[in-house]
């Protein structure tokens, strides 16, 4: 009698331990997949202060540089493409991450002529307005470097965790899948070239 209470106890410890193990892995799957997703909504914040800033530098510059029509045209169409480009973290692969990359590289360049233009208008480089929208874009852009190193930091911290074993047989059980980092654009690291 004794015995056998002893394997019953013993059968129920290991249990309850095994379910404490699965269920503790399980959860930091899931808290560490919802920092991912936390993170990239960051990322898209930025982004979106980005979008916010363009159309009064955009309106800024026209007052002054009115024969400029085709940047201010190439910036409009690029911010267009970046507010369509929205991205679902969670079901994301490379392809649809370097498309969003890609859409927001292409406005960044659109942003890049818009200031070498005002470089050939002085009075415009001196306008309050002018140097205070230059100063809170290139604010963001800062930002949305930061948030995108990281953004990868919490796709690093995930996808190692769901990785290491025994976590990995437990990712694949409960269908928890690898994230995709966020990659520079091809060519991002050579100088654009600007031609008017």
């Amino acid at each position: 009698m004794k015995k056998g209470l002893i394997v019953f106890i013993i059968i129920v410890v290991v249990i309850l331990g095994l379910y404490s193990f699965v269920k503790g892995n399980y959860n930091t799957m899931v808290t560490r997949g919802e920092l991912v997703t936390a993170q990239w909504s960051n990322v898209e914040n930025q982004y979106q202060r980005r979008l916010s800033l363009i159309p009064n530098l955009v309106n800024t510059v026209k007052a002054y540089a009115t024969h400029e029509e085709k940047t201010f045209t190439e910036v409009i169409k690029a911010r267009s493409q970046a507010t369509q480009t929205h991205i679902d973290i969670n079901n994301a692969d490379e392809a649809t991450l370097a498309k969003f990359n890609k859409v927001q590289g292409d406005l960044s360049s659109a942003l890049s002529k818009l200031m070498v233009v005002s470089e050939n208008y002085p009075n415009l480089k001196a306008n309050e307005n002018f140097l205070e929208l230059q100063s809170q874009l290139e604010g963001t852009e800062n930002r949305i470097a930061v948030e995108r190193r990281k953004f990868n930091l919490a796709v690093q911290t995930y996808n190692t965790y769901i990785k290491r074993f025994p976590n990995n047989i437990f990712a694949g059980m409960f269908n928890f899948e690898t994230k995709v980092y966020f990659k520079a654009e091809v060519g991002a690291s050579k100088t654009p070239e600007v031609k008017f």
